[in-house]
């Protein structure tokens, strides 16, 4: 790089950037060890990520190739982000571990997974559960749902049952049910959505229903078998998944319930607060810091020969130093820092310079290597000052005769 103006060549410092590069890799590459440790302690069994016929992949697929925007989340709390009026969040199967608790010598289980679904549900949000492992029932809301099972289980074998028409769109196909598939337990606030008649005794059997929470939507179907990969390669059914979404373009998975959860580490901190921003502010302050405490930012001589190198309250060591950053050779140091106290005290260096004792030594300290030669040169010019101070002090400490004889003649008085 070259600057017209100064006619100076200007030489970047770069050692302060390979620092931060140095730590900056060493880092990154603990937090990349840290990731891949984190993933192989995870299984995609059971989740929206297998691609088997028994896996839902194909559903999230078709999403996304319709122009949704699909968010497969192991982490249970990034619901809580997402804007509720925009998502529609799918809850396919399975069951988290570790959400239960005893209370009051009872075992009640997916207590923190109906808090999460009735807070996205008060915000507005469209939520689709599928197979539900347990029956949810939420006493603040005022809903409940849960899969009923027969003992003999469904004695029809393998079947497809239609929609209700007056709940689902036209174009929407037929249901597939397994040969034991689970029916909805639901209350008169449900809709039905795919229904079958069974007995008169019975009724029908409820499969999937859709109701209001408040600001929100809750959609149950009690089996995924419609949802399965051999299914929609067969029946892609699209009506009916734009009808699931609700209008709305996120699609968010849970893949928690299938034991898919991210280790909480710095990763973690960093995607689920969203400090990535701060991170990169941090490794941009650290690569300054580091390349201004490395030297100048930009090695350099002086623009003018006359410029001042050592600078007030400045020690001559400090001054040496940013000779040596402003790129001078190492053999002309000492001729700078000499030329530099000639323009600062020309006195004390014509004293230096002619003195019979002193001259000689300055001649021989030029003559030296950098260090050794520097420290005659200090001593050289230690010497001076603190003869020029003895001179000084007598003619500083001794009384005026003129003014002493003008007084006395004032006064009439003789001088002897």
């Amino acid at each position: 790089m070259f600057d017209d103006r100064s006619r100076e060549t200007v030489v970047l410092n770069w050692r302060g950037p390979l620092l931060a590069a140095g730590i900056f890799a060493a880092v990154f590459g603990v937090l990349l060890l840290m990731a891949r440790e984190n993933e192989s302690k995870t299984s995609d069994m059971g989740s929206s990520l297998r691609e088997d016929p028994y896996g839902t992949s194909l559903l999230f697929d078709s999403y996304r190739h319709a122009g949704y925007e699909v968010k497969r989340s192991d982490d249970e709390d990034t619901l809580s982000d997402e804007n509720a009026r925009t998502v529609t969040a799918f809850f396919i199967g399975g069951y988290s571990s570790d959400d239960w608790k005893f209370e009051r010598g009872k075992l009640l289980m997916g207590e923190k997974f109906r808090g999460r679904l009735e807070d996205f549900l008060a915000r507005g949000g469209r939520a689709v559960l599928v197979a539900p492992a347990w029956k949810f029932k939420s006493e603040s809301q005022g809903w409940e749902v849960q899969n009923v099972w027969s003992p003999a289980g469904n004695k029809t074998g393998p079947t497809w049952i239609s929609p209700n028409a007056d709940a689902i769109p036209s174009g929407t196909e037929k249901m597939y049910l397994g040969s034991e598939v689970p029916w909805l337990e639901t209350d008169a606030e449900w809709s039905p959505l795919y229904s079958a008649p069974t007995s008169a005794e019975a009724g029908a059997h409820v499969y999937m229903a859709m109701r209001k929470v408040g600001k929100g939507e809750l959609i149950a179907a009690s089996q995924q078998s419609f949802l399965l990969n051999e299914a929609i390669k067969t029946h892609p059914n699209p009506a009916l998944l734009d009808f699931l979404a609700g209008g709305r373009q996120v699609i968010w998975v849970d893949e928690t319930l299938h034991g898919l959860h991210q280790g909480q580490g710095v990763l973690w901190l960093v995607q689920r607060y969203r400090l990535q921003t701060a991170l990169l502010l941090f490794w941009a302050t650290l690569l300054v810091l580091l390349w201004s405490m490395s030297g100048d930012l930009v090695r350099r001589p002086a623009r003018a020969r006359d410029a001042h190198i050592i600078r007030y309250s400045e020690s001559a060591g400090v001054a040496a130093q940013r000779l040596l950053q402003r790129s001078i050779a190492p053999g002309e140091v000492l001729a700078q820092c000499w030329e530099e106290f000639r323009r600062r005290s020309p006195q004390d260096a014509q004293a230096i310079a002619s003195g019979p004792r002193t001259g000689p030594r300055l001649v021989a300290a030029l003559a030296q290597p950098s260090v050794e030669g520097y420290r005659q040169l200090s001593q050289l010019i230690a010497e001076r000052r603190a003869s020029a101070k003895g001179l000084a002090g007598p003619e500083r400490d001794a009384p005026d005769d003129s003014n002493n004889l003008n007084e006395q003649k004032s006064r009439g008085g003789t001088v002897a």
